[in-house]
């Protein structure tokens, strides 16, 4: 004779399929959001980590009237046309050429690898993921209140805690484009969501809302 389901069981197993029918469906609408929280939360702990490095590996020289050239940036560019989207590289010009090299280029300190891309926007085994926003994370726009270019945006650190909008390339304008209010750097994704870091001109403190 067949044991019949009894009214807990049947409640049971109900639960248990609406649970997992939730789940699929809210994992499937927020994936987005998931992606651009991640990266959002990855770009602040990088930019404390630029501004960590920025004072502990002083670029000021002396006898070099383009030292702050060198200063540790984290710049936004685009990716080749045929590629598109956007990324961003953490770097000190050590060249003063006006664009970084992946040996220039800061490293994660978890991974080991380079925070860098170059414009054809490919992972590659040595350099991190995160910078490629919009091909691993759907970010469609980054918008800098404080910058001061035609450029996407930079943020430069000072050893000396001071942080700047733009490098100057002309001789003794180190204090030049330090910013005097926080700046936003706002991550938009292509679902229309976004997400704000601030970092505040006094103090460096960084940190998203």
């Amino acid at each position: 004779m067949k044991r019949s389901f009894s009214l807990l069981e049947l409640i049971l197993t109900l639960t248990i399929i609406s649970i997992i029918s939730f789940s699929f469906f809210y994992n499937k609408e927020t994936i987005f959001e998931n992606k651009i929280n991640i990266v959002t939360n990855k770009l602040v702990l990088y930019l404390k980590q630029t501004r960590l490095q920025a004072l502990i590996d002083s670029q000021y020289d002396l006898n070099d009237n383009l030292w702050h050239k060198k200063r540790w940036t984290l710049s936004f560019f685009r990716c080749s046309k045929n590629v598109g989207g956007i990324y961003y590289v953490i770097y000190s010009d050590k060249n003063k050429k006006g664009h970084p090299n992946k040996q220039e280029s800061l490293k994660d300190p978890l991974t080991n690898r380079y925070i860098y891309s170059s414009n054809s926007c490919n992972e590659e085994s040595d350099t991190s993921k995160y910078v490629l926003l919009t091909k691993e994370f759907d970010i469609t726009n980054v918008e800098v209140s404080c910058k001061s270019d035609n450029s996407l945006g930079k943020i430069s650190f000072g050893y000396d805690g001071k942080i700047y909008n733009k490098l100057s390339t002309n001789e003794k304008e180190d204090k030049k484009n330090e910013l005097k209010e926080p700046c936003t750097i706002k991550l938009i994704d292509k679902k229309g969501k976004y997400r704000e870091i601030i970092i505040e001109n006094e103090g460096g403190n960084i940190y998203k809302i």
